[in-house]
């Protein structure tokens, strides 16, 4: 029996077509590794986009479930448990923010962002979002009001109004869009599913500026470059300044789904009492394991170890040559520039040869392994890459992949 087959016919059949997925379903993982239904063992470069940064199965992430989940998971936000207080104590200590609020996604991270924004806009006339060309912040109505690819929004109509997008890295165009009007700019510092493009020190430096001469709030969205990802616990640090709302969510959990929205200074105080809810975030459960997680990477040094594996794994994928062009990002947030538009064909003849990445377009590739990953398995990476890269013959599909549609299969995704 093809328990594969029988698997995507019900997944076809059942479940509503939002997702056309990779021919491969996943029976198990252990550390950097996953192995489908047909036993076949395949390299996670992939991660969940940016989220399993301990890897499948860690012994530490699955002990905090069952040592939670045995005591008490849930509780809803009427009553307290000590893992969020400690948790946000914790998070607030490590990046330098004041007051936090746990969401269960990054999408409703940043929805919490935009409604202190434009509460705080409508108290000042200040009525205008600004957000960046190439930008994905979420799927929910609000954030995807500031996300950029019309695709994403264009079959759901209006969406939140006052919303204006300005070419990414453009410096001149930043300094014409702000005015007394702005609200807030949300931005990327990495930009992950416009193809790993880092906006840069001096760009972000500018918009902290103009922020500041303007009265508007900056929201930094690090759902994919925070939690160690990039090579420090958030990638602002590498550029000396401080956002006024942070969000997080991805490897914040580890595999579990939480978010969260720190904000410092006014934007702390700008929600009063019922004002915003969540049923999920802030859980004992979730938030016991994402205690876990940062407390694992700190013990095992997986933040060095992000930056060290980085490093050859940049030098490694630069040493392919043609098609490599470019490897942007930082840490272990990696795209992988070529000079033809093979990507997503790429990324299916990766999974012939036991390697799982994704193309945000047609040009990069993205590798965002675990923060475990070993410099061996960065560098049989690279030579399953290679032999990826070299393959001519046809690439195999999944149900729900028509040709038509297999870049929106490969791309979706924060």
């Amino acid at each position: 029996m093809n328990t594969n087959v029988n698997l995507f016919e019900l997944d076809s059949s059942y479940t509503i077509a939002t997702y056309a997925r990779l021919p491969l379903a996943i029976e198990r993982g252990s550390g950097c590794e996953v192995w489908d239904t047909e036993g076949r063992r395949y390299l996670d470069f992939l991660a969940g986009i940016a989220v399993c940064c301990l890897g499948h199965a860690h012994p530490r992430f699955v002990s905090a479930i069952h040592r939670h989940a045995s005591t008490v998971a849930h509780v809803s936000n009427f009553l307290l448990t000590a893992p969020p207080a400690r948790l946000a104590e914790r998070l607030c200590r490590l990046s330098g923010m004041e007051r936090v609020f746990f969401t269960s996604c990054g999408g409703t991270a940043n929805e919490t962002a935009l409604k202190i924004a434009k509460k705080r806009g409508k108290s000042l006339g200040k009525a205008e979002i600004l957000a960046l060309e190439g930008g994905f912040h979420g799927r929910t109505a609000g954030a995807l009001s500031v996300t950029y690819n019309p695709k994403y929004r264009e079959p759901f109509g209006d969406l939140v109004p006052g919303v204006r997008f300005l070419p990414r890295g453009d410096v001149e165009a930043l300094r014409g869009a702000f005015s007394e009007s702005t609200a807030a700019i949300i931005l990327e510092p990495i930009q992950g599913e416009a193809g790993v493009i880092p906006l840069g020190t001096d760009y972000l430096r500018e918009v902290r500026a103009l922020c500041d001469r303007h009265g508007a709030l900056l929201i930094l969205d690090e759902i994919q470059t925070g939690i160690g990802r990039t090579g420090t616990w958030f990638n602002f640090q590498q550029h000396g300044f401080l956002p006024d709302l942070l969000t997080l969510a991805k490897g914040l959990g580890g595999g579990m789904p939480i978010g969260a929205c720190l904000a410092r200074g006014e934007a702390a105080e700008i929600l009063s009492l019922g004002e915003h809810g969540t049923t999920f975030g802030g859980s004992a459960l979730m938030c016991g394991v994402a205690l876990e997680v940062l407390q694992t990477l700190e013990d095992e040094r997986l933040i060095e170890n992000a930056v060290a594996v980085g490093d050859v794994l940049r030098q490694r994928l630069l040493g392919l040559g043609d098609p490599v062009v470019e490897v942007r990002g930082s840490g272990l947030m990696l795209g992988v520039r070529l000079s033809r538009s093979i990507a997503k064909e790429t990324v299916l003849r990766a999974l012939d040869h036991g390697l799982i990445v994704n193309a945000p377009d047609e040009f990069t590739l993205r590798l965002v392994p675990p923060l475990i990953v070993t410099q061996e398995q960065a560098g049989e990476a690279v030579e399953r890459l290679r032999a990826a890269l070299e393959e001519r013959q046809p690439v195999r599909t999944s149900p729900r992949a028509e040709p038509a549609k297999l870049h929106d299969v490969l791309a979706t995704g924060g």
